[in-house]
């Protein structure tokens, strides 16, 4: 589709398309273990190879979120997270770096704050655009318009299930990218990645999506290098989430660049 503006996510998911590789996508939840560090793990991110950063609204009914991430998100809202603080989690690692800021939230908290509101804020923090799992396109008609007027990216989520109406629907709607979803179930880390990724791809790809990146289950560089071969991004959540509940930020910093040396075309193809 024509974008009315400069997409941040599509600027650096092209960005690294220009040298050679598919985007690397880092996931952590607002406010794990703390507000500052969530911010200081999102600069590691960044700092180590990742190209878009998506950073996730605790929530109290995570229906898509597999073990490793609810009980983060959980400690999170224990620890005192409010959802306003996600607007300084993404200003603290926009000031710091140059990748894309996506919030990926369930629609509730949006629309409790208000969609216009929560737009402006988040534009106003340097996001980039939202990330949203139980939104569809049939339902978002304020979003599009908050979107829109905030010059912000609607990444919504195709998946192997989609029909080829929904997933027509789904790419005209989505701007930034679509999330191809792997595998159907909840978010976690696998030993492989299902074959059907590649489909959800082609298919999202000859529905006319420009970029197309491909999440749950993705956990370490071969995962990495498979994806690589086929889609535009590949995006990382849990074993993230994981290495910064049993290394802190160091040791995000460390995964993100293991992660990231699966990223070129060419040894994707070797």
């Amino acid at each position: 589709m024509t974008e009315q503006f400069q997409s941040k996510s599509a600027a650096a998911i092209d960005r690294a398309k220009s040298e050679g590789r598919a985007a690397l996508v880092g996931y952590l939840p607002a406010g794990y273990p703390t507000v500052q560090a969530s911010i200081d793990a999102g600069i590691a991110l960044a700092r180590n190879g990742a190209d878009l950063i998506e950073i996730g609204i605790p929530y109290s009914d995570p229906v898509m979120d597999g073990p490793v991430i609810q009980a983060a998100t959980t400690e999170a809202i224990n620890n005192g997270f409010r959802v306003s603080h996600v607007f300084d989690v993404v200003a603290g690692i926009t000031a710091a770096t140059d990748a894309a800021v996506l919030v990926m939230t369930y629609w509730n908290p949006v629309m409790r704050m208000g969609v216009d509101e929560f737009s402006r804020r988040l534009a106003e923090a340097g996001g980039a655009g939202l990330i949203t799992p139980d939104l569809i396109p049939d339902e978002a008609a304020e979003w599009f318009e908050a979107s829109d007027k905030y010059g912000l990216d609607r990444v919504f989520l195709v998946a192997p299930s989609s029909t080829p109406e929904r997933l027509d629907m789904t790419v005209k709607a989505s701007r930034g990218f679509v999330y191809g979803v792997s595998i159907m179930g909840v978010t976690g880390a696998r030993q492989s990645v299902s074959s059907s990724a590649e489909d959800v791809v082609a298919r999202a790809h000859a529905a006319g999506a420009e970029r197309v990146c491909v999440g749950l289950g993705v956990s370490n560089p071969d995962h990495v290098r498979e994806i690589a071969a086929y889609a535009d991004g590949v995006i990382v959540g849990t074993a993230l989430v994981a290495a910064l509940r049993d290394g802190g930020v160091d040791a995000v910093g460390q995964l993100t660049k293991n992660l990231s040396a699966g990223l070129g075309r060419a040894a994707a193809d070797a």
